[in-house]
Order: structure tokens, then sequence, then C-alpha cells
């Protein structure tokens, strides 16, 4: 049987953005942005230009808010505003007026950065980062191309939308006065006791990362404290940047998890989580297990409380492709699909898609079981999925095997499992993951392809985001090779669903 994509069988004639010619303002025509095939259609980004981090996702008023770094200008990073969009299930999103921009002159006259939002008493609070050009002996970022002094800002709405944000006049945070201080920004927020607490990603130069700690009962007057929340050594890498040496931590987060703290911060190129215990009297928190958060292309994660109290995580995947070939496209990166995060009784992340991106699914196609080989053969040889928007769920056991997605003449991405190769048993889409064996049940792997964007996660506890910059102009066919069973005894089950695109051209939701 052939899985059409509910967006039609027609294989359509569309081609990237780059195809296009730039208007007289330099940008892509929205025709051309919406016809390129390498733009997802269910992951949230912006109608056109660049954005990474998500900043202070918060709900409110019913809905799910969500802000993130954009560069209103151009597909490319610089001049970061906050961008703004609104879901009512975190699926679905309505793109809202940019909330944030720099003020000429102000401390954040070069650029909004990343930042957090939280309520206190019935007002959304947001706090982020101001950055302004400075010599570089005022400088808190020095990364070889920039000089910038960073400071804690504060914006604060009731608006039932979110829609004014009004900045405070002055920062409400300044940096310390270190020399060696190599980085002061992305601050986010708990409450304790009545008393919010602040931590913000910064290091030292030539020593590591670490989270620094302030404290408030209004969000507007803050106590630095003597200590960090926790700290890091720098790697052995060798680099201008203190981000890529390990010497600055970009986007850190904490909150309780279970009966565990879990901390995230973003550095040398990876996330990193770590799980422990969390001293509400010394504020110091100490790891007891650490692990990464996304094997692939993944960076800057933000969480967040849903009103169920599920901790959803999102994350900006970017591009892996030249910067020249995405900004001649018009866009750069999307956010991911929301993620429900949970710790095992031995103090390890588990990580699973929220259950709302099942509203996305359409048609379904399911292999046959290993009973059948013949059937499953024919399943196979028949399978066509007409578009790269799909979900796959798999489950495989202990011998090896090879999944290809792709038309006759090229393949979009593969999965293979091979046990035999201790600590890369898991390819995915080009990342080689380890894959501890399992004594029961097998394991279980959860897939999203949306065009150029691929996120997955394995036993609940390892993700793996990749991009695949691969053009199609034919149905796409799947592919299972077996080196033991012709019958395809080890992938046990396999199911694939359509997915539904979440507005008709992605650029008017």
């Amino acid at each position: 049987m052939k899985l059409l994509s509910l967006l039609g069988a027609a294989i359509p004639s569309f081609r990237t953005a780059r195809a296009f010619a730039a208007d007289a303002a330099g940008q892509i025509p929205q025709f051309a942005l919406a016809a390129d095939l390498l733009r997802p259609q269910f992951h949230l980004l912006p109608k056109r230009n660049w954005m990474n981090d998500p900043n202070g996702p918060i709900y409110w008023n019913g809905n799910y808010h969500m802000f993130f770094q954009y560069n209103p200008n151009a597909a490319v990073w610089g001049d970061m505003h906050w961008n703004h969009t609104v879901s009512p299930d975190m699926i679905h999103w309505k793109h809202l007026p940019v909330a944030l921009g720099p003020t000429t002159g102000g401390y954040d006259t070069d650029g909004c950065f990343s930042g957090s939002g939280v309520i206190h008493r019935g007002t959304a609070h947001f706090l982020y980062t101001g950055v302004q050009s400075v010599p570089a002996a005022q400088a808190t970022l020095r990364d070889g191309a920039h000089n910038f002094r960073e400071v804690v800002a504060l914006a604060t709405s009731r608006d039932p939308q979110l829609l004014k944000l009004e900045k405070f006049p002055e920062p409400v945070i300044l940096p310390p006065d270190e020399p060696r201080i190599a980085g002061f920004r992305d601050p986010f927020l708990w409450q304790q006791d009545q008393v919010w607490y602040l931590g913000i990603g910064s290091g030292l130069y030539g020593e590591g990362g670490r989270v620094l700690l302030y404290r408030s009962s209004d969000l507007q007057h803050w106590e630095a404290l003597d200590h960090p929340l926790a700290s890091g050594k720098r790697t052995d890498a060798q680099a201008s940047n203190p981000v890529a040496a390990g010497e600055m931590w970009e986007c850190p987060d904490f909150f309780a998890l279970g009966d565990k703290h879990l901390l995230f911060y973003s550095t040398a190129g990876k996330v990193f989580w770590e799980s422990g215990e969390f001293d509400s009297k010394e504020l110091v928190f100490h790891a007891q297990k650490r692990g990464v958060l996304d094997h692939g292309n993944y960076y800057a994660p933000k969480s967040q409380l849903a009103p169920d109290n599920r901790r959803i995580l999102w994350g900006w995947i970017p591009e892996t492709r030249p910067e020249a070939e995405f900004s001649a496209a018009g866009w750069s990166g999307s956010m991911s699909l929301p993620r429900v995060l949970s710790i095992d009784n031995d103090g390890n992340l588990v990580i699973d898609f929220a259950e709302e991106t099942e509203s996305l699914r359409g048609a379904l196609w399911s292999l046959p079981g290993p009973d059948n080989p013949a059937a499953r053969r024919d399943a196979l040889r028949n399978f066509q999925l007409d578009r790269p928007s799909a979900e796959l769920a798999l489950r495989f056991g202990s011998e090896p095997f090879e999944l290809r997605l792709g038309t006759d003449d090229a393949t979009i991405f593969s999965i293979a499992y091979h046990p035999q190769n201790s600590g890369k048993e898991l390819e995915i889409a080009g990342h080689v993951v380890p894959l501890a064996p399992r004594t029961a049940g097998g394991h279980e792997l959860r897939l999203f392809l949306d065009a150029s964007v691929l996120e997955a996660i394995v036993n609940r506890s390892i993700a793996v985001t990749a991009r695949v910059y691969r053009t199609w102009n034919a149905p796409m066919r799947l592919r299972i090779t077996e080196s033991f069973d012709s019958s395809l005894g080890s992938v046990s089950a396999l199911d694939c669903w359509t997915i539904n695109p979440i507005s008709s051209d992605r650029l008017t939701t």
C-alpha cells in the first residue's frame, strides 16, 4: 500500500529558496520560503531570517508563549531581538510582533540576548541579557569577534497576550568586578521560601564554567551570593572563545525533578545534564550523575512547567550547512519539538516527546510481524512516502540491522545498529552514540523527520537531533537489511505515520 502525505499525493515542484532572487530589501519572497524543500513544516520557526535560543517560555492566560533569539534583518546571527509566538498546545503556533529589541544608546543597544520568564504577583517578568559594545578591558564577552558588556535586564507585562513588554530603565544586575570573567549571560530563576533565586552563566578564564547566584524578594533588587551554584573545569581545547574551551557555561537551567535536582549547561559545543542533590541551606548543587543531553545538533535548551506540572524542554536546532547557503535561503534554525523530562530511581534523565505531538499524525503504515516474513517483504516493497514529513516508531532486538529511508537514487537518512562496536553501537543520520544492551524487551526508538530536521529519542534516554539536507524528487521508500536473517527478525515492530503541517504554507500561522 502507499503511504500518502496528507498534503496530497503528487510530488510538488519545490526547490530551495536560493533558487529565487531576493527582493530590493534583500529578502527572499514569501512564496519561495514556503516552497523551500528543506524548510520544516511542523517545527516552530519564524517566517524568515535567523533564530536561535529559546527564551522565556511561559504559560500565560491559557496559552504557551515562546520567545526566541531573532535577527529581523537577515538569516545570519546578529542584531538580537526576542521574537514572540503563542500556542494553545505547544504544536500549532501563531506569530506575534517582536517582543523585545535593542534600545539605541541603552544597556542593550547591541542586543537583547537570552533569558527567562516567570510570573510574580500576577505580572509576567522577563529577565534577559542586555549587551553593549565596550573597550575590551570592560567587556564580559570577549570571543575574538566582539567585546560586549553583559548585564541582567528586566521587562514586565500584564497584557493578556504579552504584546507589550515594559523595560526597566536600568539593569537590575551588573556583572561582578572580576578581570578573569569569561561571560555573564542567560539568567534563569526559581523560587524557594518566597525568595527568588537567579543563576547566570559565567566562568573564569583559565579555570572553567560556573553558574553565579543571586537572590531577591521582588525581582528588581538583587543580592549577589559569595559562591557559585555549581562550577566545572575547562577543557584542553585552545580557543579564543571561552565557551569553546569550557571556560564559560552558556544557557544554564536548574530545577527540581522528582526527588533530585537537574542542572543543564551548554559549553564546548555540547549540552550537559547533571542530576544530584541541592543543599537548600548552603545553596550549593552537588552533582551525582552526568551525561550529554543530545548527541546531535542541539543547543541552548530552556525548560518550563506545563499547567499539569510536566517539565517541558525546548532547544535550538541550528543549521549545519555553510552560512552562505542558509543566508541565501532566507531562514536559519528551528525550535525542537517539546520534550518531557523525568528522572528514574537511579538519578538518570528520562526524555520523551510530549504527547501533544501525536496530534500531528496522519495515515499509519505498520510493518507486519516477524512471524510472516513474506508479508513483511511485500509491505516494504510497496511502502511509499511522498514527502519527508513522518514519524517512525521502531522496536529492535540485539542483532545488527540497517534501515534506510530515501528515493531510489539517494538516502535521506539511515539508522544502523552494530552491537559489536562497543561504545558506538547505534548510528542515526551520521551521529554515532553508545547503546548498552537490554536484557528484556529490546530497544525502542521514536523519530520525527521534518524536511531537513530529524529528532530521535532511543529508550527514553538518548536523544539525537540531526540536519539532513537532501532534496528529493520522487517518492521515498524504506529499506531494511539484516546480516543474520532475511526475515527481518531483528526489527520486531515498525510504525510510520505521515505528519500534517501546522499551516497551509508554514508562514501564516
